[in-house]
């Protein structure tokens, strides 16, 4: 692999010359848990702001709606907060995705708020590194391939969710549609390695809610009908049906 085009260098440079660590540190000072609505609130205004210095169109989508089940077992409707989406030359030949997220792991009234400095190179704060640092990263290579003769021939969207770390239940619908006909996507999170590796793929996961309900049986009568919910629904055994069986009397 041979080394960067006089283009690419020059698109380094500018990138580098940007604001990102300014932009971090105000960025980590806000408060922008899953949870905290009125924070991400507040960092969707900061990064619509950054990001308005890009050509193209910025709104912020609302996210779908999104259910839960309680302790109790009832339905809830669970509220995450709007969603980034930016647009720039969609008629474009080549189309691109850019992925990101505002919020973090530390909601409101965790312990971890400020921003730190561990030794003249490295900061440690809430979300500096998952994922505002990647933010001003993505905003500061847009900023600089936008200065390049390059930029004409390419397009591509900006998608910035607000509930990655819950599982971007509320975002779905907006990337999907963002990553459809896109060459490729690029999300900006930490590398996968200290030195750098880049991951090109992930696992995933899945979250279920399970309701399981019993009938008690009380008296002769009722011997037939009782329906016990499996034992240690909460424990790591698998869960594999209602067990329904007469009860023995000695």
């Amino acid at each position: 692999m041979g080394g960067l085009s006089s283009t690419e260098q020059m698109a380094v440079e500018r990138a580098a010359a940007e604001p990102m660590l300014d932009q971090v540190l105000g960025w980590a000072a806000v408060n922008s848990g899953s949870r905290n609505l009125d924070g991400l609130a507040t960092m969707a205004g900061l990064l619509a702001d950054a990001f308005s210095a890009l050509p193209g169109s910025i709104v912020l989508v609302d996210p779908a709606p999104v259910e839960a089940v309680d302790a109790a077992g009832r339905t809830i409707a669970i509220d995450h907060g709007r969603n980034l989406h930016l647009k720039v030359r969609p008629e474009a030949p080549v189309q691109l995705l850019f992925t990101g997220h505002m919020d973090t792991v530390f909601g409101a009234d965790h312990a971890f708020q400020e921003t730190r400095w561990i030794d003249e190179q490295v900061i440690n704060g809430p979300g500096t590194a998952d994922m505002k640092g990647g933010l001003a990263v993505m905003l500061a290579a847009l900023k600089a391939v936008e200065q390049s003769d390059a930029a004409t021939s390419v397009g591509y969207e900006v998608v910035l969710n607000s509930d990655e770390e819950v599982g971007s239940l509320g975002s779905a619908p907006l990337i999907a549609e963002a990553a459809r006909g896109k060459r490729a996507a690029l999300t900006y999170e930490p590398s996968a390695l200290p030195d750098g590796t880049l991951a090109g793929a992930r696992p995933g996961s899945g979250n279920f809610a399970i309701t399981i309900r019993g009938r008690s049986a009380r008296g002769m009568s009722a011997r037939w009908l009782a329906r016990r919910p499996v034992r240690s629904a909460g424990s790591s055994r698998p869960i594999r049906t209602l067990i329904t069986r007469p009860l023995r009397w000695h």
